[in-house]
């Protein structure tokens, strides 16, 4: 969301940029073309006032001073004048010492010209035929305050310019904040999908996101249900396999095998593979991975059920507890970790005297989970033995050995770790580092 809010804030920049440094210089052009156009109006006035200024006197064409302006007569008054004919050449007194370079053509010069003290004058020339002599008349005017107005108009208007830019920026800022909203709020409902807070998108949303909405909720409602019939499927097919096995174990040991014992070792050796191999590959396939981003463990709410669940399998007598943060939720599909805590428990259960510990921690880095009996334990140098499938080392508990062999295929399928230690209790700790699952940032 960000990121299109500031692509459209730049554009909007670039934009608003653009159009106003052309409306502004397009303004600033037409305002000064149409003051010299006025302007033009005026010196055209003074140059007929000058022309009939020019009277016939005793030694030909003399200039009336007393029909001139007074600002003709007042040096650097910013008004100036030049008359050129036969071959001569008047000026005002107002330019001093300052030569008015004569302008090449008629009518209003489209450059402006120097002035005395560094002004900036525009100038008209006007071409007369006065007593039989032509001659052209050429009026100036310091267009120096004009040019100081027009920078102090663009000073101005970048100052306004920039604080309704930036005006505009955040008003646009704040609608596209309240409009994208909704996306944003689809977005943290999304997150919370991942970390399992929900299982569906609220359908509460703007008529454009509702069809996005509801296709969202359809995907994750056909995966629930799709997850769930191959779960079905799975536990219906592994009951089904069960039985014809039973019976093959069943026939390889019958009495009409006892002279073949060879033969009879074989078929228990391979039939017992095939078991173990099936628990295996349907175990793994139970695993939901990311499937159901919505039904995460809850720990405050699973563990007592699985704990009661337990004390009546294997008796009162028991003790079993657990520990774990306050609204601590693991982030991976409820029934796997199920699985996962249920086959720890249940050998841990198998094996201990009396007591069986089960504690949940949130690490900085990890998930930590550690199971905790006051059985008999397990030799060091056994360890790694006990956790290849259907190894066991003792034939009188009950049990087809396959528990462990279960965690270790989940643990490695979520990227975890499986050590066996000594206990506190003096029996055997199975200790397990799952790392966090990184969500994606949308």
């Amino acid at each position: 969301m960000k990121s299109i809010q500031g692509r459209l804030s730049l554009g909007l920049v670039g934009v608003l940029l653009a159009v106003g440094l052309l409306l502004a210089q397009t303004s600033l052009w037409l305002f000064d073309h149409s003051l010299r156009r006025y302007l033009q109006d005026a010196l055209r006035d003074e140059a007929e006032t000058l022309l009939v200024a020019l009277v016939r006197g005793p030694q030909g064409i003399q200039l009336d001073e007393q029909r001139l302006s007074a600002a003709f007569q007042r040096p650097y008054s910013g008004l100036y004048f030049r008359i050129d004919f036969a071959e001569r050449s008047w000026r005002s007194r107002s330019l001093w010492d300052h030569e008015l370079q004569r302008a090449p053509a008629s009518g209003l010069q489209s450059d402006l010209d120097d002035g005395p003290q560094g002004q900036v004058l525009l100038t008209y020339r006007g071409d007369f035929q006065r007593f039989g002599q032509q001659l052209s008349i050429q009026v100036a005017q310091d267009y120096t305050p004009l040019l100081q107005s027009f920078r102090r108009v663009q000073q101005v208007g970048w100052g306004v310019g920039l604080g309704g830019l930036a005006l505009i920026l955040l008003l646009q800022r704040l609608t596209v904040s309240r409009a994208l909203r909704p996306l944003e709020q689809a977005r943290r409902q999304i997150v919370q999908l991942q970390q399992g807070q929900r299982v569906k998108l609220d359908t509460q949303v703007p008529q454009e996101l509702e069809p996005l909405v509801a296709q969202i909720n359809h995907l994750l409602a056909h995966t629930e249900d799709t997850l769930k019939r191959s779960r079905n499927a799975l536990g219906n097919l592994g009951h089904a396999l069960k039985t014809p096995l039973a019976v093959l174990v069943s026939l390889a040991s019958r009495a009409e095998l006892q002279d073949f014992p060879e033969l009879r070792a074989s078929l228990l050796e391979q039939l017992q593979q095939i078991e173990q191999r099936l628990a295996r590959e349907l175990g793994r396939a139970r695993l939901a991975g990311d499937a159901l981003p919505g039904a995460h463990f809850d720990c405050a709410e699973e563990l007592p059920g699985l704990f009661a669940t337990l004390q009546v399998i294997h008796g009162r007598e028991l003790r079993l507890a657990w520990q774990a943060p306050p609204g601590l939720r693991l982030p991976w599909d409820r029934e796997d970790v199920l699985e996962l805590l249920g086959n720890l428990l249940d050998n841990a259960c198998k094996w201990a005297h009396s007591r069986v510990q089960l504690s949940v921690e949130r690490t900085a880095e990890t998930y930590l989970l550690k199971v905790d009996d006051d059985g008999p334990g397990i030799a060091a140098e056994r360890r790694a033995e006990v956790l290849k499938r259907g190894s066991r080392l003792d034939e009188q508990v009950a049990g087809h050995g396959l528990g462990l062999g279960i965690v270790r295929d989940i643990v490695e399928a979520w990227g975890g770790r499986l050590e066996l230690q000594g206990s506190a209790l003096g029996g055997l700790c199975v200790r397990i580092e799952l790392p966090p699952r990184a969500l994606r940032k949308l």
